[in-house]
């Protein structure tokens, strides 16, 4: 698998797969948000939709559907990953 561009998790774009490295998020209570909804290092995200005016943006993670504004999905650190295999 060839390595990807390093980014956060916003700066993706619909359709991406990325691979978290990690949650870097000054308020715990947000932290545990995100780390309890499926955003854990090692985990794998495709990038959804990103509603008309831009935010928020779903991601798939874990099975699930899960919308994220710019401003939290700011706080994951990882790679686009390519997917052929």
């Amino acid at each position: 698998m060839a390595q990807g561009k390093r980014c956060r998790l916003s700066d993706t774009k619909p359709g991406d797969r990325f691979r978290i490295e990690k949650v870097d998020v000054p308020d715990p209570v947000l932290k545990r948000r995100l780390l309890d909804l499926g955003f854990v290092p090692g985990g794998e995200v495709k990038v959804g939709q990103r509603s008309p005016l831009g935010d928020p943006t779903a991601y798939r993670v874990c099975g699930t559907t899960i919308a994220l504004r710019k401003e939290e999905s700011d706080y994951i650190y990882g790679e686009t990953i390519d997917h052929d295999g």
